[in-house]
Parts: structure tokens; sequence; C-alpha cells
């Protein structure tokens, strides 16, 4: 099917945002949609939601995971927020839960969940996999919606690794050279991986991940997120919508088109 009339008849790529606060994730999505703004919400009936009011709320400690976080650079995604479940509350938990369930049951595929990012900061050295993580792959079932684990931070690690490698003789050019290589190498060995894709405790283990350094930066590397999300799309025609939604990476588009 010809990639508009995809977006003409479902619309907008639907993404949960799971993780903790401070993880990174309004940083990454300026990233992913080319942009230095907030995004625009919208409550599920379609109502623009003013700032004050939003901010108040929050302050309150409410939060409402249906509404919709749309960016005007990139108006093809719809991003909901689970904030509030990553502070441990059972209630939260449960309306997470249920938002998954509830869009689960969906039939109409513009109102469904497409995929879930569950950012994991990796500046948070002491823990950085925490107990409400450890539910939700345990106890969420996400039917069919593929999880995708993203490592955000991830170059606070660089600085161990440049350690790592002057320790084994490296020069001080070779260590800041080769640490980002050295830091994920480790990485992928490491307790992090064996808890999330090996563990008794983890039921639901995640479809893949991908490590996301220096989301701060305007030059930042976020091709490996959206290749291994287009990759997690069993259905052809969302995966279709997906990589013609995200205009920024031209390449992928091309070779999705190719091999189609």
């Amino acid at each position: 099917m010809d990639p508009s009339k995809i977006r003409e008849k479902i619309g907008r790529f639907r993404i949960l945002l799971m993780g903790r606060a401070n993880a990174g994730k309004t940083t990454m999505l300026q990233r992913v949609c080319k942009t230095r703004e907030n995004p625009e919400i919208y409550s599920s009936a379609g109502e623009k939601i003013d700032a004050a009011v939003l901010m108040a709320s929050i302050e309150r400690g409410l939060h409402d995971i249906n509404n919709e976080m749309v960016f005007r650079s990139n108006p093809g995604f719809i991003f909901h927020d689970s904030r509030g479940f990553e502070a441990g509350g059972e209630s939260e938990f449960e309306k997470v839960k249920a938002f998954i369930a509830n869009c689960s049951k969906e039939t109409r595929v513009k109102n469904q969940l497409h995929v879930i990012w569950y950012c994991i900061p990796m500046d948070e050295a002491s823990r950085p996999v925490t107990q409400a993580e450890i539910n939700f792959f345990s106890q969420c079932d996400t039917g069919s919606i593929p999880v995708i684990v993203l490592f955000t931070k991830f170059d606070a690690l660089y600085n161990d690794a440049y350690e790592q490698l002057r320790s084994k003789g490296a020069s001080r050019v070779k260590a800041e050279e080769q640490a980002p290589k050295h830091a994920e190498e480790s990485f992928e060995s490491g307790p992090q991986m064996t808890l999330l894709y090996h563990s008794q405790d983890i039921r639901r283990p995640p479809k893949c991940h991908v490590c996301l350094p220096n989301m701060d930066k305007d030059d930042a590397d976020y091709g490996p997120l959206i290749e291994r999300t287009a990759g997690t799309l069993d259905d052809e025609v969302v995966e279709q919508l997906f990589v013609s939604t995200q205009q920024t990476n031209l390449e992928l588009c091309m070779r999705y088109a190719v091999e189609r």
C-alpha cells in the first residue's frame, strides 16, 4: 500500500513512553522529532490542554496517561507518557496496565498502541534497573505490542570505559577513541542484560534494546532507535506507517521502499 494512503487511512503512529523522571525522555523525543520545542498536549477527545493547567495538575500529583503529546515538527507521532508509575504506586501501575489492555482491544489500527519505549537512564550507576521495571517486565502483559528498552544517557558509562582502557595500557587518545565501543561491549555482557533477558524474575522480557548516548546534542545519532523500532513491527502496514512517519531518516525510508 502507498505510504501516503496508509497515513490517510490510519493517521498517526502511537507510542507509549515509559521511564523514570529525569530519564531524558523529552530530550530524546525532541531529537527524534527534530525540534527544541516542547510538545503540545491534547486530551483523548482531541482538545488542546493549556500548559498552565497541565502544570497545575502535575503539581497536584495528577497525570492522565490518555493525554496525547504531539510535536508540531512531526505531527505523525502521538506519544503517551506513563509519568507517575515509576514512583512505585500500585494505582499508577494498574492505570498503565489498563491503558495497555484497552489499546490492545482496539480493532481500529489508528487507536491501537503500536510500540512501547521504556527508558532506563544509565547515569544512575548504583541501581540502573529498579523494582518498578522488574514489576513491569514480570507482570504487565503487553500482548502483541513490542517493548523496546532505551538505555538513555549511555555516555555516562564512557568515563569508566576510558579508565578501564587506560589501566590496560591504552594511550589517552586511544582510550578516548575506543571508550564508546568498549562501554557498549562491556554493557552487553553485563548484569543488566542478564537481568532483562535471562532472569527468572522477568517473565516478559523486552523485544530488544538500544543504547542512546548524547541525546542532549543536536547531532545525536538516534538512527539505531528508528531501525530497531521498525524491525520489531510484525504488521507490514504498521511498519510502513512508522517508516513513513519518521521523516528524518531518509536512508531507512529508501531501504524499506526497496525491500517492499
